[in-house]
């Protein structure tokens, strides 16, 4: 039996599907497993997150981010039942893939005794080890006891660089763990910087499968009949949809967007053509599957515009000099892969660049050989016979 430590439990499309795939990938190894959820939310956890808002701009730009998205019930409540709708949906969707896998512990000791019970714990991809969650000892692992197999999985920071007050606390986190590996290049050289130790770059669960095997996960739906471009925005930037909208009267299409993932953006009031709310992750797929267009900044955005073999380009969500930027992780697949023509900026001409034909098959030569990496390190890691 396999103990998973992922997040799944947020209404963010990658999420759910991350998770989805990384428990697929387990059970197609011939493994059990259980999501393990931690409640911590005592007092003691709220005052010991308070230095990082002043230390960490990670955490602070989540905070930030929180704050932000919770305005919209406060400040605009024409928008509540949609959002009301869309977490409803998000629920429903737990309830059908994930409600049985969970187990929970309220308080330390509590999932503490629930690891006991794994032949093996796994933490995996999704930012996890983020310098904002630093503390919680959750998805590091330090709650599973030193008898009891620890495996990261694509684990991923979600930044260049750790705080010089977390590193030797990061170093003894990833230390206890007998299998390490990074979903980013930066990653994996973070570990070898704090540790000495060299591991593996892998891609995110959601490249275990290729596109047909997806299909068999996730049936393949229409959802609309027109020609339409999809953009998949998590980050604020006006002249990104000022971007967008230039490209879509030079093609003379829709655009389906999806408002206030993340956060309330007061540009997003009048921004697409089509904006769905009831979307969950099966249909939030298929909108990618059937769009003639694609134009992101969300990592997996741009993983399954890959997958699907689809037009995209990318724009960075974050700028490369903020203290809070996860662009690496876009860097990493993109680099790998050879497709760093993808990423354009608000000034590009996307409408030249997105047309640019993709070698795919250069492209599915490259994954096929991660997405091996990754299957046999899994077998490695959780034993498989």
């Amino acid at each position: 039996m396999i103990g998973l430590c992922i997040k799944c439990e947020n209404a963010n499309y990658g999420s759910k599907l991350q998770a989805l795939a990384t428990i697929r990938m387990t059970e197609n190894l011939g493994h059990e497993c259980r999501v393990i959820h931690y409640g911590r939310a005592g007092l003691w956890f709220k005052i010991k997150s308070l230095p990082k808002f002043f230390l960490c701009s990670s955490f602070r730009q989540d905070l930030i981010e929180n704050w932000s998205r919770n305005r919209i019930y406060k400040k605009h409540p024409k928008w509540t039942p949609l959002l009301k709708l869309r977490s409803d949906i998000f629920k429903k969707y737990d309830e059908n893939h994930f409600d049985r896998y969970d187990v929970y512990g309220a308080y330390f000791k509590d999932i503490q005794n629930i690891a006991k019970k794994f032949d093996a714990v796994m933490t995996c991809s999704d930012q996890l080890w983020s310098p904002s969650g630093y503390g919680t000892d959750f998805y590091n692992l330090m709650f599973v006891p030193d008898n009891v197999r620890k495996v990261s999985f694509a684990s991923s920071f979600g930044v260049d660089n750790i705080p010089s007050y977390q590193k030797k606390g990061t170093a003894r986190y990833i230390n206890r763990i007998e299998y390490v590996s990074c979903r980013e290049n930066r990653g994996a050289e973070i570990v070898k910087e704090l540790t000495g130790r060299d591991v593996p770059v892998l891609m995110d669960p959601v490249f275990g499968f290729d596109k047909e095997q997806w299909a068999e996960m996730v049936p393949v739906e229409k959802i609309y009949d027109e020609p339409y471009i999809f953009c998949y925005f998590l980050g604020a930037n006006s002249s990104h949809r000022e971007a967008v909208k230039k490209f879509a009267k030079q093609k003379n299409m829709k655009v389906v967007f999806l408002k206030f993932l993340d956060q309330y953006v007061e540009c997003d009031e009048d921004f697409g053509d089509i904006t769905p709310f009831d979307v969950d992750p099966n249909k939030f797929l298929n909108i990618i599957r059937g769009a003639e267009y694609i134009v992101t900044d969300s990592f997996h955005g741009c993983a399954f515009s890959i997958i699907n073999q689809k037009k995209f380009v990318i724009l960075n969500r974050y700028s490369s000099s903020s203290g809070a930027s996860k662009n690496s992780r876009i860097d990493t697949v993109c680099g790998n892969l050879g497709l760093q023509k993808r990423r354009v900026n608000a000034d590009s001409d996307i409408a030249a660049i997105i047309d640019e034909p993709i070698a795919w098959t250069d492209v599915y030569e490259k994954l096929d050989v991660y997405r091996n990496r990754m299957w046999n390190y899994l077998k490695e890691a959780l034993n498989t016979k």
